[in-house]
């Protein structure tokens, strides 16, 4: 389901970016979640930005589990 996010969270096992309050998130039927819905910039190792969609968006585009837990 989507969900704002309330507090701060860690980190996203996608993107590696941090899950911060506000954000717009995914949260799976095993209560994992990812950023959903938005475009994130962030620089490359080249120091050239980068934007991408929301983080589960794009997984679920060629995955259909969670991915941390794939067997579920």
């Amino acid at each position: 389901s989507e969900d704002v996010l309330s507090k701060d969270a860690g980190e996203c096992a996608i993107c590696l970016e941090e899950l911060q309050q506000g954000d717009t998130i995914a949260r799976l039927p095993c209560l994992c979640i990812y950023h959903k819905g938005q475009v994130f910039h962030r620089m490359d190792t080249k120091f050239q930005k980068v934007s991408f969609m929301g983080c589960i968006d794009e997984w679920f585009e060629v995955n259909r589990s969670c991915p941390e837990h794939p067997s579920d």
